[in-house]
């Protein structure tokens, strides 16, 4: 089986901070929550009817609230975004080691896709809308051998896919929860992850093979 790299997307590829908060507190401005769009964009990660709840957004409201947050989010978020550190190069390694890339992220699929667009980065799977335990179909369905990501939920979904939890530390977690929660490999920047990929990418597509 080839190699095959899954990335996640928020502080993993793409910092999206100033534009996510911006649109948050454009949501409260217009709902009347106490939604604080500084602390959301600290915290990237976890499905936007989580963070809602944890805002005390009514449950009957949550459904409008996200369709306002997607419908605003284009005009802002994606003119704001930039590009992290190695994000480029690591999937343009994947691609000279004769792999493909998937991204699984937990953002809407069609402004994830905005996002790739707008860097002009070429992947061969998005998926969207999945957190946690809940990337691991994606990821097994694609036949994953690595998942990158920058939180203790990507851990959990790599490792329950079965492929190498590979995690930087370029969003809310530190090195010390991201080993804890098993990550296999903990990088300071994605800067790092293309000579690893280098030195390990025969293994890995090796170990895929038997896996599978």
């Amino acid at each position: 089986m080839p190699l095959t790299v899954g990335f996640d997307l928020d502080m993993t590829l793409i910092d999206p901070r100033p534009g996510m908060a911006a649109v948050m507190d454009a949501v409260a401005a217009e709902s009347g929550y106490p939604l604080d769009g500084a602390h959301f964009a600290a915290n990237l990660g976890p499905p936007l009817d989580m963070i809602y709840r944890d805002f005390g957004v009514a449950e009957e409201d949550i459904p409008d609230l996200i369709a306002r947050f997607r419908q605003l989010y284009p005009a802002i978020v994606i003119p704001a975004t930039v590009a992290l550190p190695g994000a480029a190069q690591s999937l343009a390694t994947v691609r000279e080691l004769g792999g493909s890339t998937v991204v699984v992220t937990g953002k809407y699929r069609a402004n994830a896709a905005l996002h790739l667009a707008a860097f002009g980065w070429e992947v061969d799977h998005l998926f969207g809308e999945l957190w946690s335990t809940g990337k691991a179909e994606a990821l097994k369905a694609q036949g994953a051998a690595a998942y990158v990501g920058d939180h203790v939920g990507d851990v959990r979904g790599a490792r329950a896919a079965g492929a190498v939890a590979v995690a930087v530390v370029s969003g809310p977690c530190s090195a010390v929860e991201l080993r804890e929660e098993g990550a296999d490999v903990v990088f300071s920047s994605l800067e790092e992850f293309p000579d690893w990929l280098r030195e390990n990418a025969a293994r890995l597509a090796e170990d895929n093979r038997v896996d599978r």
